[in-house]
């Protein structure tokens, strides 16, 4: 397979995503374009250290590229104060400057922790992206966002701030373990929701196969794809005032069951969105917004991929209440003046921002949810 490019158009800071196989063996010579100097702190997790850090040094050994590893203990815990404090504390020891390299390598959690640090130290340094979940390769990495969570809900702190270039090795995909790759999986057919229904055809015919360890070439295409939908709302609505909203859709049901769950690892993001997108089709037929049929189709496809597709298959649903989750939802970045906004869909492939949704009828369709 060969090695693909999509660009994110943002001016000047415009950025390419190249997509294919054995990128990291080549990380040196793409990142060394980008670098004042010929060194760079990179920041990853205990997991892909061990699994995927052999074939990135090498590859900066190859083109003289200097560095220093900076590891985190893997999960959503991570992204924290506390943590914050402790990898900008590590990267100052490192004598990282403003016009050096911190290249973020690893699934969402490392993008994000490692975008933000570098947006706040020094007042802003250099950052890429080298993204080793399917979950970061087709979303987390692309777009700028960067965050820590707070007790109150997921993403609260942060900043945007774009990488200068976004290496998607598919060759890192084959280490993931399968739960690791269906969540990541949940973020692909958010795209086939949102604008999408011809790719969201192709995924019910191909999903089995792009999940498979054999799925190499399918999970290439899925990558692609999903990285030129977001690159298109990227580029056209940088920091989220308009269109890119819809790249939210099933994410203020499913960070609410995040923040609900407290991050410690029973539920993963994506298995969390996953089920947000489930119960955002759901509401939208409520609502007469779309079929039932259409949301039974997107129910039956994210429970066929293995994700949970319902309330009642969460672990320790019973501390799942409907207060609970509205609470937490009215923590959503989109509301405004108190009110939810929520992402909901007229069709497969035809997703649209709803301003002003009633707190009080979403509390009891999530009742009559939770009550199932």
């Amino acid at each position: 397979m060969m090695v693909e490019v999509v660009p994110v158009r943002l001016g000047a800071r415009s950025y390419d995503i190249h997509i294919g196989p054995s990128l990291l063996e080549n990380a040196g010579a793409l990142l060394k374009p980008f670098l004042a100097r010929p060194r760079i702190a990179v920041v990853t997790d205990e997991n892909v250290f061990a699994a995927q850090a052999d074939r990135l040094k090498d590859g900066l050994k190859k083109a003289g590229v200097d560095f220093d590893f900076i590891t985190l203990a893997p999960g959503e815990g991570t992204k924290s104060f506390a943590q914050l404090e402790i990898l900008t504390g590590r990267l100052l020891d490192l004598g990282i400057e403003r016009g050096d390299m911190i290249v973020a390598f690893g699934g969402g959690v490392v993008g994000d922790i490692t975008g933000f640090a570098a947006a706040i130290l020094r007042r802003g340094c250099g950052f890429a992206q080298i993204p080793t979940s399917l979950l970061a390769q087709v979303d987390s990495a692309v777009g700028g966002k960067t965050a820590i969570n707070a007790p109150q809900g997921k993403n609260l702190i942060g900043a945007f701030h774009q990488p200068a270039i976004v290496l998607a090795d598919t060759t890192s995909l084959n280490t993931l373990s399968p739960r690791e790759l269906r969540a990541g999986y949940a973020e692909i057919v958010k795209y086939g929701l949102i604008s999408d229904p011809a790719f969201f055809d192709w995924l019910e015919k191909n999903a089995s196969q792009l999940l498979s360890s054999g799925g190499a070439e399918e999970r290439q295409y899925a990558v692609k794809t999903s990285c030129e939908a977001k690159a298109a709302l990227v580029s056209a609505d940088e920091r989220e005032e308009g269109a890119r909203a819809l790249l939210n859709l099933g994410h203020t049901f499913g960070h609410a069951f995040e923040a609900a769950y407290g991050y410690d690892g029973a539920l993963l993001h994506g298995e969390a969105i996953g089920l947000g997108m489930v119960l955002a089709f759901e509401y939208s037929a409520r609502l007469g917004m779309c079929s039932a049929a259409e949301a039974g189709r997107v129910k039956a496809h994210i429970a066929a991929s293995g994700l949970p597709a319902s309330i009642g298959e969460l672990p320790d649903n019973d501390k799942i209440t409907a207060d609970n989750l509205t609470t937490l939802m009215l923590q959503d970045k989109k509301v405004q003046d108190g009110k939810l906004t929520l992402i909901l869909a007229d069709a497969i492939g035809g997703a649209r921002i709803v301003k002003n949704a009633s707190v009080d009828d979403v509390r009891l369709f999530l009742k009559e949810k939770i009550a199932r």
